[in-house]
Protein backbone atom coordinates (compact mmCIF):
# COMPACT_ATOMS: atom_id res chain seq x y z
CA UNK A 1 0.00 0.00 0.00
CA UNK A 2 1.44 3.13 -0.86
CA UNK A 3 0.94 5.69 2.26
CA UNK A 4 -1.34 8.47 1.87
CA UNK A 5 -0.25 12.32 2.04
CA UNK A 6 -2.43 15.34 3.41
CA UNK A 7 -1.87 18.71 4.39
CA UNK A 8 -3.34 21.18 6.09
CA UNK A 9 -3.43 24.67 7.31
CA UNK A 10 -4.02 24.51 11.76
CA UNK A 11 -3.83 27.91 13.61
CA UNK A 12 -1.40 26.75 16.65
CA UNK A 13 1.82 24.23 15.63
CA UNK A 14 2.06 23.38 19.28
CA UNK A 15 -1.43 22.51 19.70
CA UNK A 16 -1.64 20.78 17.01
CA UNK A 17 1.72 18.74 18.16
CA UNK A 18 -0.04 17.98 21.67
CA UNK A 19 -3.28 16.56 19.77
CA UNK A 20 -1.09 14.21 17.20
CA UNK A 21 2.06 13.54 18.81
CA UNK A 22 0.72 13.51 22.55
CA UNK A 23 -2.44 12.12 22.74
CA UNK A 24 -3.05 10.67 19.79
CA UNK A 25 0.85 9.06 20.05
CA UNK A 26 1.82 9.60 16.16
CA UNK A 27 4.83 9.58 15.84
CA UNK A 28 6.94 12.72 15.08
CA UNK A 29 8.46 13.23 11.03
CA UNK A 30 10.32 16.51 9.92
CA UNK A 31 9.47 19.78 10.59
CA UNK A 32 10.12 23.20 9.76
CA UNK A 33 9.82 25.56 12.75
CA UNK A 34 7.17 27.90 13.12
CA UNK A 35 6.12 27.19 9.81
CA UNK A 36 4.88 23.02 9.33
CA UNK A 37 5.33 19.91 11.25
CA UNK A 38 4.78 16.65 9.95
CA UNK A 39 3.65 12.89 11.84
CA UNK A 40 2.84 10.28 10.90
CA UNK A 41 -0.66 8.87 11.20
CA UNK A 42 -1.03 5.55 11.77
CA UNK A 43 0.87 4.99 8.48
CA UNK A 44 0.09 7.99 6.54
CA UNK A 45 2.26 11.11 6.40
CA UNK A 46 0.50 13.93 7.33
CA UNK A 47 1.52 17.94 7.20
CA UNK A 48 0.22 20.53 9.32
CA UNK A 49 0.98 23.86 8.27
CA UNK A 50 0.75 26.89 10.05
CA UNK A 51 -2.19 29.22 9.04
CA UNK A 52 -0.99 32.35 7.92
CA UNK A 53 -1.43 35.30 5.36
CA UNK A 54 -0.25 33.09 2.78
CA UNK A 55 -2.01 29.88 3.29
CA UNK A 56 -5.26 31.46 4.22
CA UNK A 57 -5.45 32.54 0.47
CA UNK A 58 -4.10 28.79 -0.43
CA UNK A 59 -0.64 28.92 -1.00
CA UNK A 60 2.11 28.14 1.96
CA UNK A 61 5.85 27.59 1.43
CA UNK A 62 8.11 24.01 1.42
CA UNK A 63 11.53 24.50 1.13
CA UNK A 64 11.23 28.04 -1.10
CA UNK A 65 8.38 26.56 -3.26
CA UNK A 66 4.43 27.86 -3.02
CA UNK A 67 3.00 24.94 -2.87
CA UNK A 68 -1.09 24.75 -2.08
CA UNK A 69 -2.60 24.53 1.20
CA UNK A 70 -4.77 22.24 1.71
CA UNK A 71 -3.69 19.95 -0.50
CA UNK A 72 -3.46 15.57 -0.57
CA UNK A 73 -1.50 13.02 -2.23
CA UNK A 74 0.63 9.87 -2.50
CA UNK A 75 3.97 8.31 -1.68
CA UNK A 76 4.90 6.52 -4.60
CA UNK A 77 8.05 4.02 -4.89
CA UNK A 78 10.74 6.10 -7.26
CA UNK A 79 9.33 4.19 -10.59
CA UNK A 80 6.15 4.70 -10.17
CA UNK A 81 6.91 8.55 -9.68
CA UNK A 82 9.22 8.59 -12.92
CA UNK A 83 6.48 7.18 -15.07
CA UNK A 84 3.91 9.61 -13.62
CA UNK A 85 6.20 12.33 -14.36
CA UNK A 86 6.52 10.93 -17.97
CA UNK A 87 3.16 10.75 -18.64
CA UNK A 88 2.12 14.06 -17.15
CA UNK A 89 4.83 15.69 -18.38
CA UNK A 90 4.27 14.17 -22.18
CA UNK A 91 0.61 15.76 -21.60
CA UNK A 92 -0.13 19.28 -22.70
CA UNK A 93 -3.34 19.43 -20.56
CA UNK A 94 -1.58 18.50 -17.62
CA UNK A 95 -2.40 21.90 -15.01
CA UNK A 96 1.03 21.83 -13.48
CA UNK A 97 1.13 23.66 -9.69
CA UNK A 98 5.13 22.70 -9.83
CA UNK A 99 6.71 20.16 -12.42
CA UNK A 100 8.92 17.28 -11.13
CA UNK A 101 11.98 17.70 -9.16
CA UNK A 102 14.20 16.47 -6.18
CA UNK A 103 14.51 18.17 -2.66
CA UNK A 104 16.52 17.34 0.08
CA UNK A 105 18.88 16.41 -1.72
CA UNK A 106 21.48 14.52 0.70
CA UNK A 107 19.35 14.64 3.66
CA UNK A 108 16.99 12.13 5.27
CA UNK A 109 14.01 13.03 3.40
CA UNK A 110 15.26 12.94 0.02
CA UNK A 111 12.20 12.49 -2.42
CA UNK A 112 10.97 13.68 -5.66
CA UNK A 113 7.71 15.53 -5.94
CA UNK A 114 5.75 17.13 -8.30
CA UNK A 115 2.10 19.14 -7.85
CA UNK A 116 -0.85 19.20 -10.22
CA UNK A 117 -4.43 20.78 -9.94
CA UNK A 118 -7.25 18.09 -10.67
CA UNK A 119 -10.02 19.79 -12.91
CA UNK A 120 -11.93 21.38 -9.87
CA UNK A 121 -8.76 22.88 -8.86
CA UNK A 122 -7.72 21.16 -6.20
CA UNK A 123 -3.69 20.25 -5.20
CA UNK A 124 -2.30 16.92 -5.62
CA UNK A 125 0.91 16.03 -4.71
CA UNK A 126 3.14 12.72 -5.59
CA UNK A 127 5.96 12.27 -4.30
CA UNK A 128 8.54 9.42 -3.80
CA UNK A 129 11.56 8.81 -1.63
CA UNK A 130 14.72 8.07 -2.29
CA UNK A 131 15.02 5.68 1.05
CA UNK A 132 11.17 4.98 1.80
CA UNK A 133 12.04 4.03 5.30
CA UNK A 134 12.63 7.87 6.12
CA UNK A 135 9.19 8.97 5.07
CA UNK A 136 8.93 10.54 8.97
CA UNK A 137 12.65 10.99 9.38
CA UNK A 138 13.54 14.32 10.97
Amino acid sequence: MHPFHLAFPVTDLEETRRFFIEKLGCAPGRESVGEWLDFDFFGHQMSAHLQSSDTATGMGAVDGDAVPIPHFGVVLDMETFDALSARLEADALTNWIMRPKRRMIGEPGEQATLFVRDPSGNGIEFKAFANRAALFAH
